[in-house]
């Protein structure tokens, strides 16, 4: 059976893949779905750097603007909800790219990962999540360390979310989630694909994300947090967790004064592009193109790209 094609644009935050995107979506007819943990809600537009419609240039985009912000979303329902997406460009006889910065995402839906959907035993979760209240994130991460140290080293001690995942999952198993993760990472794709990484020097990608921070600002950004707040949407959400938006929180609740809260996103932006680049780095198949190399020409970019879609026969000689 001939495998379906897939191509990957991602890279890390403020890189340029927005504009790569449409440019490769007009040039090999395909439809983009979003891999992108923020750009799913509604209402989020200015923090998480969300695409306008004048940029989708008429390129259909999916999983954008599809959840409230108080809705769950997580790797599983990534996978469904793009899975879907790509059996309805598959039958308009297109190509998905999927586009986006969230690695673990791209992971899951490109080599099909299996989450075992075991019983939860919410007892033991509600001990967990009541662990990070009291004895804080730092505390549970340890605890994680002790029993499965890959895992606590892949997975951020802030993420919360995904460190009682992982203790669940040895809980129930007696089995390291980094072992398991690591068996389904060597299970072939599915699919033929092309997996692009956009990157620049690091200098240039730390000067972007500062300017594209003091954009978010110029723009707006503030209003938009507190028109979210007004609608009773906390920091106890997986949304509001989000870059731009649990610091625009803080200030908001008069815990920091605006400059220190712009500071520390600039801040945690450049380590956030520095965690994905990491995990890029990991990954297998990965075909890196590096901006600079190209001398930032989009169009030389583009033609390059197309090369090795034809190689790889994704798209027609």
């Amino acid at each position: 059976m001939t495998k379906k094609p897939l191509i990957i644009l991602t890279g890390p935050t403020a890189v340029g893949k927005t504009k790569a995107s449409i440019l490769l979506a007009k040039a090999v007819n395909g439809e983009i779905i979003s891999a992108d943990s923020m750009q799913v809600y509604k209402g989020m537009d200015i923090g998480s750097a969300k695409i306008t419609k004048e940029e989708m240039q008429g390129v259909p985009h999916h999983l954008i603007d599809v959840l409230e912000p108080d809705e769950e979303f997580h790797v599983v329902k990534f996978q469904q909800m793009a899975k879907q997406a790509m059996d309805e460009i598959y039958a308009k006889g297109k190509i998905p790219i999927v586009v986006g910065g969230t690695g673990f995402y791209i992971q899951a839906l490109l080599y099909d990962i299996d989450f075992d959907e075991q019983e939860t035993d919410l007892a033991y979760r509600k001990y967990l999540e009541t662990l990070a209240k009291e004895k804080g994130a730092t505390y549970l991460h340890d605890l994680l360390k002790e029993v499965d140290e890959k895992a606590a080293q892949e997975i951020h001690a802030n993420n919360v979310k995904r460190v009682i995942r992982a203790l669940e999952f040895y809980k129930q198993t007696g089995q390291k989630i980094s072992e398991h993760n690591e068996k389904e990472r060597q299970k072939d794709s599915p699919y033929n694909f092309a997996y692009l990484v956009l990157n620049d020097v690091r200098e240039k990608l730390y000067e972007r994300i500062d300017q594209r921070v003091d954009e978010m600002i110029h723009r707006g950004l503030v209003k938009e947090v507190e028109i979210l707040k007004k609608k009773g949407f906390t920091k106890n959400m997986v949304s509001m967790q989000g870059l731009g938006y649990k610091e625009i929180l803080s200030y908001l609740d008069q815990e920091m004064s605006l400059e220190e809260a712009v500071y520390i996103l600039k801040r945690d932006t450049r380590h956030f592009a520095k965690r994905q680049l990491t995990w890029f780095k990991r990954e297998r198949d990965v075909t890196w193109l590096e901006k600079q190399k190209f001398s930032y020409d989009d169009e030389m970019i583009l033609t390059w790209i197309l090369e090795l879609l034809r190689e790889k026969k994704i798209i027609e000689k």
